[in-house]
């Protein structure tokens, strides 16, 4: 049963982050009358779908040249983590500086200046992230293909239900909610990025285990807060970008750039109001 929970829990999970911020993009441009853009949206998740598969095959082939699977998955994860954060951090920048627009397209029904490049950019990358990385567990054969496609639908399945859940929230809380999520998800991206690319430069014998850089600020792994399989710690992880066991420059940068964002958030907002 490990053998199909394990997997299944990974393309859930993966599925999930990507799916989420594709739900939030559809909810947020209809709640703004911007549907036009919604087709950029559909469009580049249908061209990350297509992109990972492509991608998964230069990546495995990639990964035996190298001489392992797992550092060449990690250093994917930390690459494209790091442009879904620049992404997603414009995104966030331009949801908190037009808030004053938000609030009048709710009085006016104004069309907002949205970006279609910005909008078709941060699907395909949220989708390639986590699609390639699926892709390349699969054409190993390191996961068998019936429960990485169980994960996948689940997560969609959720991703579908929480879309409809939100028809009756009115704009004003879509944008809270969302630019919450989003602010949590680029920080976890920060933080998940620098995890993976300290573990990968380890394991190509880059950076020795001893280093500083891989001191951990806590662990706990063998608690139900454990990220990968606690009861807990699973879903603290998809929501809110939780690490069970974090090294130190992780846990900074991470939580730095969250707390920045709301405090960027918070200003704007009295300053607004003031």
């Amino acid at each position: 049963m490990e053998h199909f929970f394990q997997p299944l829990i990974m393309s859930f999970r993966e599925g999930l982050e990507a799916f989420l911020v594709i739900v939030i993009l559809l909810k947020f441009l209809e709640k703004t009358n911007n549907n036009s853009l919604r087709k950029h949206v559909w469009k580049g998740s249908f061209m990350g779908v297509i992109l990972s598969f492509f991608l998964g095959i230069i990546l495995f082939f990639l990964s035996h040249s190298l001489g392992g699977i797992s550092h060449v998955s990690k250093l994917w994860e930390s690459s494209v983590g790091v442009i879904a954060v620049l992404l997603v951090t414009t995104f966030i920048y331009w949801m908190i500086t037009h808030g004053k627009q938000i609030k009048k397209h709710i009085e006016e029904q104004a069309l907002l200046n949205l970006s279609t490049k910005g909008i078709f950019l941060l699907s395909l990358c949220m989708i390639t992230r986590e699609g390639a990385e699926i892709a390349l567990f699969s054409f190993a054969g390191k996961y068998a293909v019936l429960p990485i496609l169980t994960g996948i639908t689940l997560s969609a399945i959720v991703a579908v239900l929480l879309y409809y859940s939100l028809i009756k929230v009115n704009l004003q809380t879509i944008f809270s909610i969302t630019l919450a999520y989003l602010i949590l998800q680029a920080g976890f991206l920060l933080g998940y990025s620098i995890h993976e690319g300290l573990s990968a430069l380890k394991e190509m014998n880059v950076l020795e285990p001893t280093n500083i850089l891989y001191s951990r600020l806590f662990d706990l792994s063998d608690t139900i807060f454990y990220h990968k399989e606690g009861i807990l710690g699973v879903p603290l992880y998809i929501l809110f970008g939780w690490y069970s066991k974090p090294e130190w420059i992780q846990f900074i940068a991470q939580y730095s750039y969250t707390a920045a964002c709301f405090f960027y958030w918070c200003k704007t907002t009295n300053t607004t109001a003031s």
